[in-house]
């Protein structure tokens, strides 16, 4: 049952190719209209009569096929503006010869069944050429012109067409043909001559293919001029025309469900020439097998650019037959116009095996800007194995003056793996573009390859005396692991931008790709690179801009393995600062936060930690120079800060002064201030042969002396000291408690450890004293003792019955009143 399958599908497959070139290969009218069709070998057709309105010119056909070789010629009168031409037999239109009218003629072909375009199939029209499967075409004064109900006399019109009424299972438009032959790529323009001209309207016309699914195997679409080339898959709904001086645009807003869009087998839509521009509309697009979308603009205005957009997603992948190309998106400026660059929209994207969607200038005016919208998943992925220089990316290039367009890419979650990259360069004296970021969720960059020579990145670089541009990434969480990459570079003369990373929950860098040497990091740097690479780039040994700084604001901020978030410059120029705004941070495992110059001035560091700094293992922060400039600054503002396990923070210099270190913090716990380096947990600001730095640590916490009241010198007032005896004779008491303490209530005995002696001189009082009644005597009685205590003048008595130790007696003496007690 399988084998048979398999030789009926093969089967279906030699018929369809077969009957281009045979009996089915015919241009046969339907008699519903006075069109005649004339032939004097089977293989050429001219078309003549039709039904005319205006400049509106219509034919209708059973069958519309032109055989290999041969040709199918409407044979209209010069001022016709429009022909529409339908197929209603029910058959497929297998075009594999040429098509043509008079004049600058516009032609519309319009099947249900479905339209295949053979290898050798081609169109010379004057005008613009709509191929399609829709039901009917609709006029603006209501007319309609149907494939489906042909039995119903047209009301012809001489209004404009506005409208493809796609029915529920609209036919399949597919183009065929031997793939493109590009040349170029790397430091050159793409070039297309070598190609098939394929299927081409008219100079500065539309081009478009609307359709079910729309499928091209090696297949070529090509516009010349101001042109406009579109292809859109809608399996139902309505397709708006718009005139437009190019000819005509689609607005697919009304379209309830797309199809999809294949271009394979080194496909090629190319949009060579002035003012140009793309556009392609479906539910899934894919480009495989080095297939490529191109614009090539050569004009002085204004131009077009490139505009994908997929309801579900979007994915390049696969290589040329020779394995140098990847499947790319491509718009190139050589002319002096601007251009509108690439836009896509997407449900999800996916570029890999060295696919590119890039916008290039080689002239004084900029590339146009990527802008990439994706709702769910962007992943750029992988390398081309035989190539492996040319990576998976999405960016943009200035190689002139022009200055490169920015990259700005906004998804739900976005991976860069494997050497996948967003980027922006500049190889001559124009500026790199900005490269923006915003993503809801997740940015993972990781997975570097040692076959290629970048990493994973979101980078702008510089290799020439332009300047790279700012990066700017704003996301929930970032995880760049596996030599992964986010960073301005500047190889030659020009400098860096700046790196702003703003992730609302996390930032991780960490550890190294196996078989690399090169960290995760995240940066700003003036790099020299190997002897190789110099050559290959044609940088020089010494590069002499400026770095850039960086900066990163997020709650939670971890370093670990190696990785390291720098600025630096490896020539003359200054270093830029670096500054760290999280609530945590962690460095560990000889992770490392530096800014550091060989000859200029060390950059500064500024870390604000609203909870804690953490150092571990081997762990560095160092704003140094290694040559006649001084060493950075270092401010750091964090509560806790810790040091373990050998992990140092030095503003160090060689020649030049030491930088300064200021730390404001609570707690400092196994950092120490030292004049060197040690195998312990060192602050260091030093010179090798300079004046040292300063190390500042201002300690913060709450004030022991706040909300204190000064006392008075003077703790009692000397006026109100006791001046007078007890008078016996009243039948009060005062109680004298000493220094051991004060009673719990003034009618209880307090124990003291301290005698009480009355220093009073209370002679002046005798003679106002009462009589005092004797105590009656008492025998005495010897009685074994059972403890001891100390009596008021110190001595040891032994008693009878035991008393607490330090308990001394206690002084009464009767009063009229209870005059005062003091503890002394």
């Amino acid at each position: 049952m399988k084998t048979q399958s398999i030789v009926g599908v093969l089967g279906l497959l030699a018929g369809v190719l077969s009957g281009i070139d045979g009996a089915n290969a015919q241009v046969i009218p339907d008699g519903s209209l006075p069109t005649t069709v004339t032939s004097s070998n089977a293989r050429d057709f001219t078309i003549d009569g039709g039904a005319r309105s205006s400049g509106n010119l219509f034919h209708s056909f059973n069958q519309f096929s032109v055989p290999t070789g041969g040709s199918a010629f409407f044979n209209n009168a010069l001022d016709v503006q429009n022909i529409f031409a339908r197929v209603t037999g029910g058959t497929v239109s297998n075009i594999d010869g040429l098509i043509k009218a008079n004049g600058t003629a516009s032609l519309f072909l319009l099947n249900p069944s479905g339209i295949l375009f053979g290898p050798n199939a081609s169109l010379n029209l004057g005008g613009s050429f709509i191929g399609t499967t829709a039901n009917s075409i609709q006029f603006a004064d209501g007319t309609v012109f149907s494939a489906v109900n042909p039995s119903n006399p047209p009301l012809l019109t001489m209004s404009t067409p506005i409208g493809l009424q796609m029915g529920q299972n609209s036919g399949a438009i597919t183009v065929q043909n031997t793939g493109h032959q590009l040349k170029g790529g790397g430091f050159l323009p793409f070039n297309a001559s070598q190609s098939p001209i394929g299927l081409q309207a008219g100079f500065g016309q539309t081009l478009a293919l609307v359709g079910g699914t729309v499928n091209f195997t090696g297949g070529v679409l090509a516009i010349q001029g101001a042109g406009r080339l579109e292809v859109g898959s809608v399996s139902q709904g309505q397709v708006s025309l718009n005139p437009t001086q190019q000819g005509w645009s689609g607005d697919y807003s009304a379209v309830s469900q797309f199809g999809d869009i294949n271009l394979a087998n080194q496909s090629l839509l190319n949009a060579n020439g002035y003012n140009g521009s793309i556009a392609l509309q479906g539910r899934n697009i894919h480009l495989t097998d080095g297939s490529f979308v191109l614009k090539n603009n050569y004009g002085f205005q204004p131009a077009g650019g490139i505009v994908i957009n997929a309801t579900d997603s979007v994915h390049l992948a696969g290589n040329t037959a020779n394995g140098l190309l990847g499947s790319a998106i491509n718009s190139t400026n050589l002319g002096l116009g601007t251009v509108e660059g690439i836009r896509i929209t997407a449900g999800q994207l996916l570029v890999q095996d060295g696919g590119r969607i890039d916008s290039w200038t080689y002239s004084p005016a900029g590339s146009g800007h990527v802008n990439v919208n994706v709702r769910d998943q962007l992943t750029v992925y992988g390398f081309n194995k035989p190539n492996p220089l040319n990576v998976s990316g999405i960016g943009s290039v200035t190689f002139g003056r022009g200055n490169a367009g920015e990259v700005q890419v906004t998804s739900n979650n976005v991976q860069l793996l494997k050497g996948g990259s967003l980027f922006s360069a500049t190889a001559s004296t124009g500026q790199a573009g900005k490269v923006t970021v915003n993503v809801a969720d997740l940015i993972e960059i990781a997975d570097a390859v040692p076959a290629t020579v970048s990493s994973s990145s979101i980078v702008s670089s510089s290799i020439s005396s332009g300047n790279a541009s700012d990066v700017i990434v704003n996301t929930s969480r970032l995880l760049i692991r596996d030599s992964g990459v986010i960073g301005s570079t500047a190889l030659a003369s020009g400098s860096t931008g700046n790196i702003t990373v703003n992730a609302s929950k996390s930032v991780e860098i960490q550890g190294v790709a196996e078989g690399l040497t090169l960290p995760s990091r995240l940066l700003a740097a003036v790099e020299i690179v190997d002897p190789r690479t110099q050559a290959y780039l044609r940088v020089p040994a010494i590069p002499t801009g400026n770095a850039g700084t960086v900066a990163i604001n997020t709650p939670s901020l971890k370093i670990t393995d190696r990785a390291t978030v720098s600025v630096r410059n490896d020539g003359p120029g200054k270093a830029g600062d670096l500054r760290l705004d999280a609530q945590s941070i962690v460095l560990d495992d000889r992770a490392s936060i530096t800014a550091s110059t060989t000859s200029g001035n060390g950059g500064n560091i500024y870390i604000n930690s609203s909870s804690f700094l953490l150092m571990r293992h081997g762990s560095l922060m160092s704003a140094s120079t290694k040559g006649t400039g001084d060493g950075g600054n270092i401010t750091i503002y964090s509560p806790i800060l810790l040091g373990l396990e050998n992990s140092d923070i030095i503003a160090n210099a060689i020649k030049g002064r030491g930088g300064n270190i200021n730390i404001t913090t609570q707690g400092i716990l196994g950092l120490k201030y030292r004049n060197f380096l040690t195998p312990d947990n060192d602050i260091t600001a030093s010179s090798e042969f300079g004046v040292s730095g300063n190390v500042q640590v201002n300690t913060i916490g709450t004030d022991p002396n706040a909300g204190l009241t000064e006392l008075p010198v003077n703790v009692t007032d000397a006026s109100q000291k006791i001046a007078t005896g007890c008078d016996a004779n009243q039948g009060s008491q005062f109680v004298a408690t000493g220094r051991g303490g004060i009673p719990q209530n003034p009618n209880q005995q307090v124990a003291g450890d301290r005698t009480w002696n009355d220093l009073r001189d209370l002679s002046a009082y005798r003679g106002s004293q009462g009589s005092i009644a004797g105590s009656p005597a008492t025998s005495s009685t010897l009685v074994q003792a059972a403890g001891f205590q100390r009596n008021a003048d110190g001595t040891i008595a032994l008693i009878a019955s035991p008393a607490p130790v330090n308990t001394p007696a206690i002084a009464t003496c009767s009063s009229s009143s209870l005059k005062t007690a003091h503890a002394f």
